[in-house]
C-alpha cells in the first residue's frame, strides 16, 4: 500500500514509513502508558488510522507528525480508560525489577525512571518527547495541541519536581 509522504521526489510506502518510526514510536508509547503490549496497540491504531484516512492527509508529508500526536492521543485514552477500570481500587504497586534488570539498567536510571511515573500526565508527556523522543518545543507543543510557552512552564515545573522527589529519597536513604 502507498501512501503519497513525499520526499524530494518520491512517494514513500506505509510499509517503509512503519519500518522507519514504528520503534521510536513504540518506545514513546510504553513510556507514556507503561506497559509494551499496550504500547504496541496504541502504535497499531496509529498506523490503521493513517493508511485509513491516506487520501486525506492535506500535508503529506506530516505523516510522521500526525502519526506522533495519535500515539500520545491514544496513549491518554488508554490511561483514561484504565483510570475508569481501576475506579475506587487502589493502583497496583510497582513491581522490583528482577536480578538480570539491575545489572542492565543502574540504580541511578531506576530512580529518574520511578520519579518521572510519579509527575503529573502532562509533565510526564513533555519531559518524554523532549528526552527521549529529542523533539524541539515547537514540535511538542504542536504533538500536545499546547502553546510553546506551556511547553516550557511545564517543562520547567517537571524538572523542579523530579529534583524534589530525587533529593527527598536521596534524604531518607
Amino acid at each position: 500500500m502507498s501512501i503519497d509522504v513525499e520526499r524530494p521526489g518520491q512517494a514513500v510506502e506505509l510499509a517503509e514509513l512503519y519500518a522507519a518510526h514504528r520503534l521510536a514510536l513504540v518506545r514513546l508509547a510504553v513510556l507514556l502508558v507503561d506497559d509494551l503490549a499496550s504500547a504496541e496497540d496504541v502504535v497499531q491504531d496509529a498506523f490503521t488510522a493513517l493508511a485509513r484516512r491516506r487520501n486525506g492527509l492535506r500535508d503529506p508529508s506530516a505523516a510522521v507528525g500526525y502519526l506522533r500526536v495519535s500515539v500520545v492521543n491514544g496513549a491518554r485514552s488508554m490511561l483514561r480508560r484504565r483510570r475508569t477500570v481501576r475506579g475506587y481500587t487502589p493502583p497496583r504497586s510497582v513491581e522490583t525489577a528482577g536480578p538480570e534488570d539491575r545489572v542492565v539498567v543502574a540504580e541511578e536510571h531506576r530512580e529518574v525512571l520511578e520519579a518521572v511515573r510519579s509527575l503529573a500526565p502532562r509533565q510526564r508527556e513533555v519531559l518524554t518527547l523532549r528526552y527521549w523522543s529529542g523533539l524541539s518545543e515547537a514540535e511538542i507543543a504542536e504533538t500536545l495541541e499546547i502553546s510553546p510557552g506551556t511547553v516550557k512552564s511545564t517543562a520547567s515545573r517537571a524538572l523542579d519536581a523530579l529534583e524534589r522527589i530525587i533529593e527527598e529519597k536521596g534524604g531518607r536513604s
